[in-house]
């Protein structure tokens, strides 16, 4: 299945982020969610009889409200022949935070992704939780950085790092002196060695044994550790199975996890942290080289789509909504590709402190 844009994630936050804040003074606010390739009429007929029983609430204030909003469902889904491909999720309810006062709102989107559920539902909230679930991150990439004194565990996430787990050996440093004592040292300097492995690989199956949509692991630290844990630690088959990328890093830490994710960008090319980050170093690149290939701030960039200057356009996460939407609908009509650029790394921040939350990649120079 294609992964949903940027433009298309978005939406779907927006719209979940509305509607799950939204709560009803009643059980007044509808959801209809309809799968795809679900037949639109008898929805149509089966909210007509809902409207029909509705008016059986014996509250007039939510009576009305409730049939108004299941009406308002019903006007909109008759100017559908068919249900899209994706199915289609509709919520309408009073929104209005004062008693008494009518405030009937409607919003209506088609899925990026196949919707499987078939929903009516009147309640105090909307049931937003199968659009929550489209939005989850799709591939996660197991981390480990180590050496004989730490180890340090996580997982990459969409574009996020998070540090699950950090391990502190016991194996003593080097014995400097020789002979038989150097010798039994050094065994047993070993044999700790192969006992904080196993912790390591005990600690990575009870992580990551069962961890959902776990796509590889990244191994990371100082030759020879790595490969001698890979190669001793009795890890189990199937995580050894999925190492995808093994690095030398200098780094056990937290920051050696960043470190890891880094060096191991080309083996996860298409991870979108690291897709984010190419394309953030190339804006970056551009200004500092070829500055009349880009434009930043929000006037400058919009004057550039209104003219078809525009080949992409960068739109942090946290920009302005409204005019979020103006510039999708200025990127739409000339054809540019939208990518919205996350807060959640360094990058990210540093490409709004700079542009203010819009950049943009030109087709050509203009002023």
């Amino acid at each position: 299945m294609a992964q949903m844009s940027d433009k298309q994630r978005k939406d779907l936050e927006d719209l979940v982020n509305l509607v799950r804040s939204i709560r009803g003074r009643h059980t007044e606010l509808v959801t209809v969610l309809i799968p795809a390739e679900t037949n639109i009429y008898p929805v149509v007929r089966q909210l007509e009889a809902e409207a029909s029983t509705a008016e059986n609430i014996k509250s007039k204030t939510t009576r009305n409200n409730v049939i108004s909003a299941i009406e308002m469902i019903i006007r909109e889904l008759k100017n559908y022949k068919q249900t899209p491909k994706h199915g289609l999720a509709l919520f309408a309810g009073n929104i209005s935070e004062k008693e008494g006062q009518e405030d009937i709102k409607l919003w209506a989107i088609e899925p990026p992704k196949l919707l499987k559920v078939r929903i009516y539902r009147c309640d105090q909230v909307f049931i937003y939780e199968p659009l929550q679930e489209m939005l989850n991150v799709e591939e996660v990439y197991g981390l480990l950085v180590m050496d004989r004194k730490e180890a340090t565990m996580g997982v990459l996430e969409g574009k996020q790092i998070k540090m699950l787990r950090h391990l502190i050996s016991h194996v003593p440093g080097k014995y400097k002196a020789g002979g038989q004592s150097a010798a039994r040292f050094e065994r047993i300097r070993e044999g700790m060695a192969k006992e904080f492995f196993k912790e390591v690989a005990d600690n990575m199956k009870e992580i990551f044994f069962d961890m959902p949509k776990l796509k590889g692991i990244l191994v990371g630290g100082p030759i020879p550790t790595k490969e001698d844990f890979l190669k001793e630690g009795e890890l189990v088959t199937k995580l050894k199975n999925l190492v995808i990328a093994v690095k030398d890093i200098g780094y056990t830490d937290e920051h050696g996890l960043e470190i890891l994710v880094e060096e191991s960008k080309k083996d996860i090319a298409e991870q979108e942290m690291v897709k984010e980050k190419e394309i953030l170093t190339k804006f970056f690149e551009t200004l500092g080289k070829k500055r009349e290939k880009v434009c930043y701030g929000y006037e400058k960039v919009k004057i550039a789509l209104e003219r078809n200057a525009v080949e992409t356009l960068l739109v942090s996460r946290d920009f302005n909504k409204e005019k979020t939407a103006e510039l999708e609908k200025l990127a739409e009509q000339s054809g540019c590709e939208m990518i919205i650029i996350s807060i959640d790394n360094q990058d990210g921040i540093q490409f709004n402190n700079l542009t203010k939350g819009v950049g943009a990649f030109l087709r050509y120079a203009f002023e």
